[in-house]
């Protein structure tokens, strides 16, 4: 076995000691014993030999399958690397590991146990020096040695059911192992039991295979108490403040996104959080959070991280290697609740577009099998690697896409030239995700668009007629009114372009309705992210009437700074339809000011 090909670099070791490190490949320990006093004494002497510590991993059946010069933290097995378990389970592999100071597993070697779920962590202090047995082999050397292993704890404690319950940080506390002392970590929900001082005698005498089978036991207990929902993703928010962001700026957007997932059909398990002046190109947060997020991953049984920020293809593949997860971003939510919600040809056309163009650019970071040839006999020489295969094969279904786009785009032309033939003016319901305009077009001309407490309800516009009293006469007119699809912030660029044709809807109206959900408590920074999305129209929209919603669960402060704020707006609840002759009336008036703004 090539030690240096597998644990980095060896420079400085004599070929003797290499020898003897690949020795140990060939030991054997009896299935019912965590180690035997001849391996550990071997294992030791050759630590001291080297003068580094070294780390041997074993199996349940005894055998050394990993030797590596290191600390358990230097030379963890990759979570990829590690055998597929579910989460009441352990892994199957346990650590014995020198160390060449006389004290207790430090946090970096407890949290790299909770990291690949081992079996049960053993470290050997040894003595810096040693003596020949008559007849050879080596002793004396461990001077004294510890056993650590996980310990199962209460799932309810861990796992809350309220959806924005679960979008709080949840703090981890220390807790009082067997030795006396106190783990003061700050990785989340960790939980290790560490054994007082002992002989090397007295640890080769405990049964390994009780000690194991009793964890397991336990914590299958914990795992059917957590009453797992196999059909959801289990999934860990993460979030990083940098300095350009206020606190609240920042809870909003984990509020926002653990909505998202909820509306994706995720199950928000914990949300992590990490300030940093600036984003870490290669792993986004900082090598001590990864581990973390790893270890609340194991803990937690979570099968999916969502990052609050869009990742390079870099950055979800360095993270999928470190944390053995499935990582994504937030555009891949919104995109997989667009495709979700997709119901006309149309919808589904403009999702599929979005989705394709999100992707083309990412293929390079899915691992070995899109990213090079094959090797081995009969595969080496020219040809297409598989990557190019699919690069191609995805460009022309979004050539493809885009052609369909086009005409989707002049059928709606079309449409709007009948429209405005007959001189019907228009008024486009626009407004951040969630802010009612469904119910209000459903309310205002009985309409049967679905609705529902969720982001991104409605994807499909919607146009009904509306008859509302005339600015200046105020003779009865009929007016269209159109539901479009939400708006929120930082709207992903590849929704922007692929439902441009959805969005000429905003473009091409007389007039806007600006709906604000008044209850929501960032509602200012909601009515400038719609702003901001207007904004980058390529064709400026018409007047807008800002219309506040809600307003029957709102409190009279917030009332009173929302007409302060905005003296011209109307205030409505289109639930309980509450203010819907007043907006009638502006509507009117705003119709008339358009087309004399024209």
């Amino acid at each position: 076995m090539l030690i240096e090909t597998i644990f980095g670099n060896l420079q400085g070791l004599k070929s003797s000691q290499l020898k003897q490190i690949q020795r140990l490949y060939h030991q054997r320990i009896p299935g019912d014993r965590i180690t035997t006093p001849e391996f550990s004494q071997r294992l030791a002497a050759i630590s001291t030999e080297i003068n580094q510590p070294v780390c041997a991993y074993l199996n349940r059946r005894g055998q050394v399958i990993r030797v590596g010069v290191g600390t358990p933290r230097q030379t963890q097995i990759p979570p990829l690397e590690l055998p597929r378990y579910g989460a009441e389970r352990l892994s199957g592999i346990r650590c014995i590991a020198t160390h060449l100071k006389p004290e207790p597993p430090n946090e970096a070697a407890l949290t790299s146990m909770a990291l690949q779920r081992l079996d049960a962590l053993v470290m050997l202090n040894i003595t810096g020096t040693g003596f020949q047995r008559r007849g050879g082999g080596a002793t004396g050397y461990v001077k004294e040695t510890y056993l650590a292993h996980l310990t199962p704890q209460d799932a309810r404690a861990l796992i809350t059911s309220p959806a924005m319950q679960k979008v709080s940080h949840l703090s981890s506390g220390g807790e009082e192992n067997q030795g006396g002392k106190e783990n003061k970590s700050n990785l989340p929900y960790t939980s290790w039991s560490v054994s007082p001082p002992m002989s090397v005698d007295m640890l080769t005498k405990q049964d390994f295979i009780e000690l194991v089978e009793g964890l397991e036991a336990e914590f299958r207990r914990e795992f059917v108490a957590q009453d797992v929902d196999t059909d959801n993703d289990r999934v860990l928010i993460v979030g990083v403040m940098t300095d350009e962001m206020s606190a609240q700026q920042f809870q909003d957007t984990l509020e926002e996104l653990a909505r998202l997932v909820d509306t994706a059909g995720g199950e928000v398990l914990q949300m992590m959080r990490q300030k940093r002046s600036r984003i870490h190109p290669q792993t986004v947060v900082g090598e001590g959070k990864v581990q973390e997020i790893a270890v609340a991953a194991q803990t937690l049984g979570a099968n999916l991280i969502v990052f609050d920020r869009d990742l390079s293809p870099t950055q979800v593949r360095n993270l999928e290697l470190q944390i053995g997860v499935r990582v994504v971003d937030r555009t891949e939510v919104i995109l997989d609740i667009f495709a979700q919600r997709a119901q006309s040809r149309a919808g589904k056309l403009q999702v599929e577009l979005a989705q394709l163009e999100y992707m083309l650019p990412r293929l390079a970071g899915r691992g070995q099998a899109m990213s090079r040839l094959g090797g081995g006999i009969g595969t080496r020489g020219p040809g297409e690697t598989k990557l190019e295969t699919e690069r191609r094969a995805i460009g022309r279904r979004i050539s493809r896409l885009q052609q369909e786009v086009n005409q989707l785009q002049a059928h709606r032309e079309r449409l709007r030239q009948r429209r405005q033939h007959q001189e019907v003016p228009s008024v486009a319901i626009v407004g951040y995700t969630n802010a009612g305009k469904s119910t209000l077009l459903n309310t205002l001309t009985n309409a049967e668009v679905y609705t529902a407490d969720q982001l991104f309800a409605t994807l499909d516009p919607t146009t009904r007629r509306l008859v509302v009293p005339h600015g200046e006469t105020n003779e009865p007119q009929e007016i269209l009114v159109t539901d479009t699809v939400g708006f929120i912030h930082e709207l992903p660029a590849s929704l922007m372009d692929a439902f441009r044709a959805t969005l000429e809807e905003v473009t091409e109206a007389d007039a806007l309705l600006h709906l604000v959900d008044l209850s929501h408590p960032a509602w200012l920074s909601h009515i400038r992210s719609v702003r901001e999305i207007l904004s980058q129209m390529p064709i400026t929209p018409g007047p807008a009437l800002v219309v506040f919603n809600k307003i029957d669960e709102v409190d009279s402060k917030n009332l009173a700074l929302a007409q302060e704020e905005f003296p011209l707006a109307v205030f409505i609840s289109a639930s309980q339809r509450l203010g819907l002759e007043t907006l009638r009336q502006r509507l009117g008036q705003l119709v008339e000011y358009a087309a004399s703004y024209q």
